[in-house]
Formats: C-alpha cells, structure tokens, sequence
C-alpha cells in the first residue's frame, strides 16, 4: 500500500511539472505564428473620412421637418449637408428626398440629386435632376425646382416631362399654388403638349 502511495505521490508531482510547461509552449506557439493585424487593412480610409468631416463640417443624414402656414407638413432629409462657405445660414447637401403632406391628404414626395436650404429666406432649391410623384399619379422630372418652406408652393427652374392619369406631358415650365384654404393646384404652361393616353382601369 506504502507502495502504491509513493509512485501515485511521484506521477502526481511531475504533472504538476510537465502540464504547465506544455501549456507554456503551446502558448509560445500561438504567439510565435499569429499574424499581426493590419490596422490599416482593418479600417480602410477611416482617418481620411475622419479629416474629411473636420475639414468640410460635414453634418450627416440632416433632418428639416415643419409646417407651412396654410397646414401642410413638409419634412427635408439629405445623405450629407455642410454650410455653405459664402453664407453659414445657407445648407448645401446632396441626395435629398423632401416630402409635402397638405391637409387635404395630398401627397408630394421629391427626390433630387443636390440642393440648399436658406433657413433666412425658408427656401430650398433642388437641383442635379428632380423626381417628383403625387399621390394624384403624376409623376414630373425637372432640372430643377424651387420650394417654399413657409407655403406649399413648388416652381420648376425649366422644362418638365410628365407623365399622369390623362397621359404624357411636356410643358416649359410648372408651379403648384394654393387654391383655397385647403387644396392646391399644379399648372404647366410655355407650350404645354399633351399627349392623352388615359389609364385604363
């Protein structure tokens, strides 16, 4: 029994040896043939985003939301906005997208490549190709367009193509206006041709 005691006392006592020193060189394996991390590959470009913003005072994802005068809801978001360098109350941005809910339940949703907002005048100007889609089926495309953030009015800055529930439209230019206190029109005109295609329903 003294026997046994003695050589089971002397396996234990060199486990106790040998199993840290395995794990001390699997260990120094590990270290030895791990990659260094590439920070630089990790986060491409990071830092030149960084000084980008600081250098532009670039705002993302900008939200304008607010209400007219005569009730309608209009709300203004863009990818990317930064004062303007001439006047810091002018927003420059790009990809905008402004939506305009009148309280007739009408609605107007805008896309357009570039823009500004003049928080001084309550203007915005879109421009670099406008879409524009009504809840009533039209849907217009413009070079530009000129809105009002105190009344829902619209004005294009040229030519429009259109098309609608009468069929495809081609006027010089177009305006949408108040017409009473609770609903509004759109009026094309400099040569307005209208090609009558009505939808089938």
């Amino acid at each position: 029994m003294a026997t046994y005691d003695n050589s089971y006392s002397r396996f234990v006592a060199w486990v106790k040896i040998i199993l840290p020193l395995i794990a001390l060189a699997l260990l120094s394996t590990l270290f030895l043939f791990s990659r260094p991390t590439d920070i630089e590959l990790t986060i491409p470009y990071a830092q030149v985003e960084i000084d980008q913003i600081v250098r532009e005072e670039r705002i993302s994802a900008p939200t304008y939301t607010g209400v007219t005068r005569d009730g309608s809801a209009i709300s203004i978001s863009a990818e990317a906005a930064m004062p303007d360098a001439a006047d810091p109350r002018r927003m420059v941005a790009r990809d905008l997208t402004a939506r305009i809910e009148t309280t007739a339940g009408a609605l107007i949703e805008i896309d357009a490549a570039e823009g500004s907002i003049n928080g001084r005048e309550e203007t915005a100007t879109l421009h670099g190709g406008v879409r524009i889609e009504t809840s009533t089926g039209y849907l217009i495309e413009t070079e530009g367009l000129q809105t009002s953030l105190a009344d829902t009015t619209l004005e294009s800055d040229g030519a429009i193509s259109a098309t609608s529930p009468l069929g495809t439209l081609n006027a010089g230019s177009m305006h949408l206006t108040q017409a009473g206190e609770t609903s509004h029109v759109l009026v094309f005109n400099d040569g307005v041709k209208l090609i009558y295609r009505p939808q089938t329903p």
